[in-house]
C-alpha cells in the first residue's frame, strides 16, 4: 500500500478534494476504479444518449455532456463515486424550457441547452461563493418529492410515444376519438421492440440476481451482468433493427446520424442573444437548484456508506464548473445520477479515478464507435428513461406523509399537481409559497403545556399526557417555540385563559424551549407583567437560556417582574413558590 503523505496545500486541496485522494492513493484500490470505471460506462452511454432524447435533443448533446462535467467533478468534487451527466429531472425540466414558443423564437434548442447548463453552472457558483448552500432547504422533501412525482409522470407520458411508434396527441385535447385515431397508429414494429426492451432490461434486473444468487455466481460478475442491460438491450435491438431494415421497411423510429469524433471547446454561445440568455435564466436558476439537491442527497446517501464527508459548498462549486464543462464541449445542464452513482458504488470504485477511467471509456466509443449509434431504436432508449423512471412515483410516500403530517401531504399534493398543470417552474414555486405558509402557521401557534411534576422525581411532564402532581395556587406554562411577533398574540390569549380557568397566585413560564425572543415578545411580557398583577398574579420565569437572558438584560423587564423572580430550574421556583 502507498504510504499517505501529509497534504502540503491544505488551502489548495480544499478547493481541488482530489489531491487528497490523489496523494493517498492506494494501488491495491486501482483495480476497483478500472472496473467499476468501465461498468459505468456501459450504463452512461445509453443513458446519455436517452436523456438527451427525453430532454429534445439530439442523442450526441447527452454524449457530449458526459465527458468534460464528470472529469470536473472528479477534481472539484467531495464525494468518492458521485456520477455527474445528464439525468432525468434535469432533462425533462430542460425540455420544458426550450420548447416554449417564445424561446424557441430567438434559439435553437441546442444554443438555448448550451445557455442553461452555462447560467446553472453561473447560479451555483454564485451560491458557493456566498455560501447560500442552506437555500435549498427551502425547497422541503414533500415539495421535491411531489416534484419528482410529477417529473416523472411527464417523463412517462412524453416517452410513450417513442415507444408506441406514434407522434405525441398533444392537439387532442378532451376529444377521445382523437385519442383512438392516434392509437389505432401505433407501429408494432416499434412497439414489439420496445416491449422486448422493457422485459428484457427488467428481467436482467432484480429476476436475473436472484437467479444467479441461487447457483452462486460471483458478486461482481452478478453487478456487472445486471447493470449491463440497458447497453445488451440496445445492442440486441440495434442489430434486429439493421439486420431487418426495420427503419426503411416498418418505419421504426431510430436515432440517425452522429457526428463522430469528440465535441470542439468553443465560447460561441456567449454571443447568442441577450433575448434569449434574460428568458432563460429563470428556468436555469430552477434546474440548478434541483440539481444540486439531487446531486447532494444522493452524495450523502453514498458518503453514509462509505464513511466519509461530503461538503455542501464545494459541491456547489464542482457542480457549477461541470456544468460550465458542459456549455463549453456543447453539452447540456448536468448533476448527479442515482442510479449511476449507486452503480459505481457497488461496482467497487474507490474514489473519482474511477470517474476519469468512464470518460476514457466514452472518449474511445464516441471516437471508434459512433456509426454504431445510428441505427438503435428510439423505443429502445425510451425503455432505458421508463424503467429508470417509475420508481420516482412515490405514491407511498404520499401516502405515509398523508398520515404523519397532513400540512406537509397537502404541500406533496399541492406540489405535484402544479407541476402537471401549471408547469415545473410554477408547480416547484406553489410547493414553496405552501410550505413557507404552513410553517408560519405552525409558528403562530407553538405548542404550549401546562405541566407538572412526576411524582417523587424532578421530570416535569404536560399534565395533559401525564400522571403528575399540580398545585393549587401555582401554574407552569411550558412554551415550546421561540416568542416573536407571529405568535404572541396567541401565546397572550392561551396564558390570559389559564389565569381566567385556574386563578393562581403565581404563574411560571418555562422556558427551557425557548432561543429568542423579539421585540414584540419583550413587549407582550411588559404588559402581561401589570395585567396579571391586577389579576393578583405574580409573573416569574425559570429555565431562561443564556441569548434570552442576554436580551432580558438589556430592557427593564426584570426590574418590572418583581416581586416576581428569574429561576435558574423550576424546581428551585417550586420549592420557593410552595
Amino acid at each position: 500500500m502507498k504510504p499517505s503523505h501529509p497534504n502540503k496545500h491544505p488551502k489548495i486541496s480544499t478547493f481541488v478534494p482530489s489531491i487528497n485522494w490523489a496523494n493517498n492513493y492506494s494501488e491495491e484500490d486501482l483495480g476497483s476504479d478500472i472496473f467499476s470505471g468501465i461498468i459505468t460506462a456501459l450504463l452512461f452511454i445509453p443513458q446519455a444518449m436517452a436523456y438527451a432524447m427525453l430532454a429534445g435533443l439530439p442523442v450526441q448533446i447527452g454524449l457530449y455532456a458526459s465527458l468534460l462535467p464528470p472529469a470536473i467533478y472528479a477534481l472539484f468534487g467531495t464525494s468518492k463515486v458521485l456520477s455527474v451527466g445528464p439525468v432525468s429531472i434535469a432533462a425533462i425540466m430542460v425540455a420544458s424550457a426550450i420548447s416554449a414558443p417564445h424561446i424557441q423564437s430567438l434559439g435553437s434548442p441546442i444554443e438555448s441547452a448550451i445557455i442553461l447548463a452555462f447560467e446553472g453552472g453561473l447560479v451555483l457558483l454564485i451560491m458557493a461563493i456566498f455560501r447560500m448552500g442552506g437555500l435549498v432547504n427551502f425547497i422541503s422533501h414533500p415539495v421535491l418529492s411531489g416534484f419528482t412525482s410529477a417529473a416523472a409522470v411527464l417523463i412517462i407520458l412524453s416517452q410513450l410515444p417513442n415507444l408506441l411508434g406514434i407522434s405525441s396527441p398533444l392537439d387532442c385535447s378532451l376529444n377521445m376519438n382523437c385519442y383512438i385515431d392516434y392509437a389505432s397508429g401505433i407501429n408494432q414494429s416499434t412497439l414489439t421492440i420496445g416491449l422486448f426492451s422493457l422485459a428484457f432490461i427488467l428481467f436482467m434486473g432484480a429476476p436475473l440476481v436472484t437467479l444467479l444468487k441461487k447457483i452462486s455466481v460471483n458478486e461482481s460478475i452478478i453487478s456487472a451482468i445486471s447493470k449491463a442491460a440497458p447497453l445488451l438491450a440496445i445492442i440486441i435491438t440495434t442489430i434486429i433493427v439493421s439486420t431487418l431494415n426495420l427503419a426503411s421497411q416498418s418505419n421504426v423510429s431510430i436515432v440517425g446520424e452522429i457526428p463522430s469524433g469528440l465535441p470542439d471547446l468553443n465560447l460561441s454561445f456567449l454571443t447568442s442573444s441577450t433575448d434569449l440568455w434574460r428568458e432563460l435564466l429563470p428556468s436555469a436558476i430552477f434546474i440548478s437548484l434541483i440539481a444540486y439537491i439531487e446531486s447532494v442527497a444522493i452524495a450523502k446517501v453514498v458518503a453514509n456508506l462509505t464513511r466519509h464527508k461530503i461538503n455542501p459548498n464545494q459541491e456547489l462549486i464542482a457542480l457549477g464548473f461541470a456544468n460550465f464543462g458542459s456549455a463549453l464541449s456543447g453539452g447540456m445542464p448536468v448533476a448527479g445520477g442515482f442510479s449511476r452513482t449507486m452503480v459505481n458504488y457497488s461496482a467497487g470504485a474507490k474514489t473519482q479515478l474511477a470517474t476519469l477511467f468512464t470518460v476514457v471509456v466514452l472518449c474511445i466509443s464516441i471516437l471508434f464507435f459512433s456509426t454504431w449509434f445510428s441505427e438503435i431504436p428510439k423505443a429502445a432508449l425510451a425503455s432505458i428513461i421508463l424503467v429508470a423512471i417509475f420508481p420516482l412515483i412515490k405514491l407511498k410516500e404520499l401516502i405515509t406523509i398523508w398520515r404523519i403530517d397532513i400540512s406537509d401531504g397537502i404541500s406533496l399534493l399541492l406540489t405535484f399537481i402544479g407541476v402537471l398543470i401549471l408547469g415545473i417552474e410554477q408547480g416547484i414555486a406553489l410547493g414553496v409559497i405552501v410550505t413557507i405558509i404552513n410553517y408560519l402557521r405552525r409558528a403562530s401557534r407553538p405548542h404550549i403545556a401546562i405541566v407538572g411534576r412526576i411524582k417523587n422525581t424532578e421530570q416535569y411532564r404536560n399534565i395533559a399526557r401525564h400522571k403528575v402532581e399540580t398545585w393549587d395556587d401555582l401554574i407552569i406554562i411550558r412554551i415550546d417555540e421561540n416568542i416573536t411577533f407571529s405568535n404572541n398574540a396567541y401565546i397572550s390569549d392561551f396564558i390570559e385563559q389559564q389565569v381566567i380557568l385556574n386563578t393562581p397566585k403565581h404563574l411560571v413560564l418555562l422556558f427551557s424551549s425557548v432561543s429568542h425572543l423579539d421585540i414584540s415578545a419583550i413587549h407582550l411580557l411588559e404588559n402581561l407583567i401589570p395585567n396579571l398583577k391586577d389579576k393578583g398574579v405574580v409573573l416569574s420565569l425559570a429555565e431562561v437560556k443564556g441569548p434570552v437572558m442576554d436580551i432580558l438584560n438589556k430592557t427593564e423587564l426584570v426590574k418590572q417582574l418583581s416581586p416576581g423572580k428569574i429561576y435558574f430550574n423550576i424546581s428551585d421556583a417550586i420549592a420557593d413558590l410552595t
